[in-house]
């Protein structure tokens, strides 16, 4: 077992880890096609094939600025070792546990389009909960292209201590629009889905397609659905439901953990007045996992 299971992180490291707080980097990408079919046949979408100009679908920006990490600095969990712009948290798990989107009008990402990304460390803090330490790092993502800006992004991370023998179970949530007519989509995350989207992300986390590790490193029970491709499979349910919307803003939040060893759900609700769209994602037992609400121009 390696030293960061066994981490904790005490006053002088929580201070060195708050010193990245406003650290900010800035990257270029170019939004090509050829991911964007990729990703289309992965959801199991019909769409044309994309051309120059074609509009980028709301959350599949994150198919574009990929950690580009030599073999040689990728850590024992798949991801790319701690430090550099993300603080080097001394805690073995790492979750994405939600976000905000906000898309500007009139401004969408394109194929074709070079695009610039100015990402800022907004606050890291530390916080104690029942399964142990905790500690949570905010990132804000600006995207902009010839245009000027196109879409800003929280993005919320958490740092989680190794699972304990005995650790307690997060008390599972019902979806709160649960039993409400909706629209709805039935999922099997196979090891196949997972992997292309890793692979389309370049997302090396062993949390999704290794077995071994998963269950006997970090103690779950299987692989664990990625939770940006449950948010965009929330989105593309909306976008096959209300296929001309427009999307002003997007916030999600993890609830629990999905895990490959059996089906899930995605769900949606409109409004009364069709602005909002209340989406989220239960598992098989019925619980919440997902967390969502679309605003619609």
């Amino acid at each position: 077992m390696t030293d960061t299971q066994h981490a904790s992180i005490d006053a002088a490291t929580l201070a060195h880890l708050k010193s990245w707080q406003g650290r900010s980097e800035v990257l270029g990408d170019g939004i090509t096609a050829a991911p964007v079919a990729a990703l289309s046949a992965t959801l199991d979408r019909e769409d044309p094939e994309p051309a120059q100009g074609t509009a980028l679908p709301p959350l599949w920006h994150w198919m574009y600025f990929l950690p580009h990490a030599r073999q040689s600095e990728i850590g024992p969990d798949g991801h790319p070792r701690r430090g550099g712009f993300l603080p080097p948290v001394p805690l073995p798990r790492r979750m994405w546990a939600g976000g905000r989107l906000r898309w500007e009008a009139g401004n969408p990402l394109r194929v074709g389009q070079a695009v610039e990304r100015r990402s800022t460390i907004l606050s890291v803090n530390h916080k104690s909960g029942r399964s142990g330490e905790l500690l949570f790092v905010q990132v804000e993502h600006a995207f902009g292209n010839a245009e000027g800006l196109a879409l800003t992004e929280e993005h919320d991370i958490v740092y989680r201590a190794a699972a304990q023998p005995g650790d307690p179970a997060p008390t599972p949530q019902k979806p709160p629009l649960d039993g409400q007519q909706s629209w709805s989509r039935a999922i099997v995350p196979d090891d196949v889905l997972l992997f292309r989207y890793s692979a389309l992300t370049f997302n090396g986390h062993r949390i999704h397609y290794d077995r071994r590790y998963v269950t006997e490193v970090e103690g779950y029970p299987g692989l664990i659905v990625h939770g940006p491709l449950i948010a965009t499979l929330l989105l593309d349910l909306l976008r096959r439901e209300l296929p001309q919307a427009q999307l002003l803003s997007f916030d999600f939040k993890a609830v629990r953990p999905t895990f490959d060893l059996h089906a899930f759900s995605v769900h949606g609700k409109p409004s009364a007045d069709g602005k909002t769209v209340e989406l989220w994602a239960r598992d098989h037992e019925g619980w919440l996992t997902m967390q969502a609400t679309a605003a619609l121009a």
